[in-house]
């Protein structure tokens, strides 16, 4: 997938071939990287105490673990391999690995991006259909084993196109690629474009949809509000209190991953349609700037949940 080997755009071309070398901007990449994966691992381990510690065994807070499950697997697979691979610059942990890691590593990836889908389905239920609050445990349960199954059924083709790849020309040099593993280039863009669907477009309609039907839904409410006395646990709107909050702090959740990862993942198509372009006129630092751009969501989630967990505690 093209967030493993963007950084290695012109290993392998067939004219001018060109060996990677630790860059400039590869070092204060990898530097930044491991300042997140600090970070990243501090916030997250506090906010999964933070979940584990509440008395109240809300559905929101089974949310929030897996969210927090899955930041932790970006934290301590996404983040070490790239900056160890930055570091090497070629791949020298075997084919096994090679495999197993990008496996590992786009499994990470959609873990992170499904389960947010399934807090914004898990809102859209609690706004839309409120009285079908007490079947929110076991919907949410059936939601979240879909999304890791997914997750991880997606993830299986990296084990079978990604390889070790050996030139000795210029000099010897491995690299773990998906070169040689599809017939065509229609077939490798095919793959790239399933890829990123499943992984950030899919999930963005479904995101943008769920809380645009929320808002509608809350507009209607505002607009029929009944003139009898507002109960004191509710908002303006006749929705509970605490529900507002949590719909409040997983708008927050989807927000940050839309802007953190949007700019990476444009870049990835206009390299996917237009390899040539890309070339002389966007920087490989212009790569890492946003793919730690990206990384940086993994930091934020749990600093959005702390900032709003005193809220929920009683949500439901």
């Amino acid at each position: 997938y093209f967030h493993s080997n963007l950084s290695f755009l012109f290993i392998f071309l067939d004219s001018a071939l060109q060996l990677p070398t630790f860059t400039t901007a590869a070092k204060v990449r990898v530097i930044i990287t491991f300042i997140l994966c600090g970070i990243s691992t501090i916030c997250n381990l506090a906010a999964l105490w933070a979940a584990n510690s509440h008395k109240r065994n809300s559905h929101v807070r089974v949310l929030i673990i897996n969210l927090t499950a899955a930041d932790l697997l970006v934290t301590f697979i996404v983040m070490p391999v790239d900056a160890v691979w930055n570091i090497t610059v070629q791949w020298l942990a075997g084919d096994l690995a090679c495999r197993v890691l990008m496996f590992l590593k786009l499994q990470a990836m959609y873990s992170c991006a499904f389960v947010t889908v399934v807090i914004s389905l898990d809102r859209q239920s609690a706004i839309l259909n409120p009285l079908a609050i007490n079947m929110a445990r076991r919907r949410n349960r059936v939601m979240l084993v879909v999304a890791w199954t997914l997750s991880t059924v997606f993830s299986v083709p990296q084990i079978f196109i990604f390889h070790n790849v050996t030139i000795t020309f210029p000099a010897e040099f491995t690299q773990c690629t998906t070169r040689g593993s599809f017939l065509t280039h229609w077939q490798e863009t095919a793959y790239n474009m399933f890829t990123f669907c499943c992984l950030f477009l899919l999930p963005l309609i479904i995101m943008i949809t769920v809380y645009t039907r929320i808002f509608i839904q809350i507009s209607k409410r505002m607009k029929g509000k009944s003139s009898r006395e507002p109960d004191w646990r509710c908002s303006q709107n006749n929705i509970p209190k605490a529900r507002m909050r949590t719909l409040k702090m997983s708008l927050v959740i989807v927000m940050c991953f839309i802007v953190c990862w949007t700019p990476y993942y444009l870049l990835g198509l206009w390299y996917w349609f237009f390899p040539d372009d890309l070339e002389g006129k966007v920087s490989h630092s212009l790569t890492h700037i946003l793919f730690i751009f990206g990384l940086f969501n993994t930091c934020m989630d749990p600093i959005i949940y702390g900032l709003f967990t005193e809220k929920i505690k009683g949500s439901k």
